[in-house]
């Protein structure tokens, strides 16, 4: 595929779509028209998700009112407390969580949800964006269901500055007030078959949907080309192994595409001998890596592979945050695939992901590499990755999707 091509899916595609909108569909319709145009017939795959429309988000910290946005999911109503922040989370700080509003640094885990929840906390607030940035900017966030499980506190997202002054004043109380319409949704996951002389096949998935400020070129419209590209490489060649291409929907929102496709095909994933996953591929800057859940042979067997095609590489086994995780989960050996850029030349989830991060000959290359490698386990007598779990990628995946919490060091 050349790079013009390859540069017009970025510029089609450079526009927020986050899980379960409107431009999410149109996202979706437009790479099963990529597909068509390549010559496959993809389908469409909806799932249900839950959303919201915000219809008011207020915060007042001293009676001094600051930009915020609320958290969707998070219920509506308002509540005034005492403000408390929460750098530490050990027992004794958690402790006086009680009848607090509480401000947390950075993401809103699973587990300090759990914690803050625990020890009575009655509203929450969170910061992101940089305190060295120009902008003002504010994520959209969500309480997501699994989290919350029916337990939700009114929560509100401001900006690191705001944080900062906040803090820094020494505030003593805070007020949430939070409107909005909870309703069920629809995402959608695009599927591709290209049969194979078995019955038995490789699923290749990349996420297409981004976060509320991003157009997500880099995370992950990269890994949504890097699969068109390779579907065009094989359209017309049949392997020992078919392989099904899949545009996961809302994985952003907590994988829910791929763990909505793996409900709903869980028999036929025992067909699957292997998942390739991509997100974040083509970058200017940063170091092509490969983490594989599966045994520790499939990382020597990459890094032999590496060396014979001379393309560097840092393969590792362990747990990767995407759409390989649920595949995984299900006992499907699974390796993702992504170019990491330092923080300082390429970040995500954030208005400055977009395609002046990118690098057509660079997304070349690694289309190129990934199919390769493809190409040799889907012509291969036998798949030589065992389709057995290993105990301790058991474990990490219980930590991952919280099945387990992960014990402090």
């Amino acid at each position: 595929m050349d790079t013009k091509q390859l540069e017009q899916y970025f510029i089609d595609t450079a526009y927020i779509r986050t899980g379960g909108s409107k431009e999410e569909l149109q996202c979706a319709k437009y790479l099963q028209e990529q597909c068509k145009k390549l010559g496959g017939k993809a389908t469409l795959e909806k799932f249900e998700v839950q959303v919201a429309d915000i219809e008011e988000a207020k915060l007042l910290v001293d009676g001094k009112e600051i930009t915020c946005k609320g958290y969707k999911l998070a219920g509506s109503g308002e509540v005034e407390a005492p403000l408390y922040y929460l750098p530490n989370t050990d027992k004794c700080s958690l402790a006086d969580c009680k009848g607090k509003i509480v401000m947390i640094d950075g993401y809103l885990g699973y587990w300090i949800y759990q914690d803050i929840l625990e020890n009575g906390a009655v509203g929450f607030i969170t910061y992101d964006g940089n305190a060295n940035y120009a902008d003002e900017d504010i994520d959209q966030r969500e309480l997501r269901p699994h989290v919350s499980n029916g337990n939700k506190l009114l929560g509100v997202n401001i900006n690191a500055k705001s944080a900062i002054e906040i803090i820094n004043s020494e505030a003593k109380t805070a007020k949430i007030v939070l409107k909005q319409k909870e309703k069920k949704g629809k995402s959608t996951n695009v599927v591709l078959d290209l049969p194979g002389e078995s019955d038995e096949y490789i699923v290749l998935t990349a996420h297409y949907d981004s976060t509320s400020l991003s157009q997500g070129a880099y995370d992950n419209m990269s890994g949504s080309v890097g699969l068109l590209g390779i579907a065009e490489k094989f359209m017309n060649t049949k392997h020992r192994y078919g392989l099904r291409f899949i545009w996961c929907g809302s994985e952003e929102r907590g994988l829910l595409g791929s763990k909505a496709y793996c409900a709903a095909h869980e028999e036929e994933l025992k067909k699957v001998v292997l998942n390739v996953n991509l997100d974040m591929i083509g970058c200017i800057m940063g170091e092509f890596i490969a983490c594989c859940t599966a045994e520790e042979k499939l990382v020597h067997y990459l890094q032999y592979f590496c060396s014979v095609e001379g393309f560097g590489i840092r393969a590792r086994q362990g747990v990767y945050s995407s759409d390989s995780t649920p595949f995984a989960d299900k006992g499907v050996p699974a390796v993702s695939f992504a170019r990491i850029a330092p923080n300082n030349t390429a970040t995500i989830h954030n208005s400055y992901d977009t395609m002046k991060v990118m690098k057509m000959e660079h997304m070349q290359k690694d289309i190129e590499f990934i199919a390769k490698f493809v190409d040799t386990m889907a012509n291969a007598k036998r798949c030589p990755v065992d389709r057995e779990m290993p105990e301790k990628m058991k474990e990490e995946l219980d930590y991952y999707l919280t099945r387990k919490r992960k014990p402090n060091k």
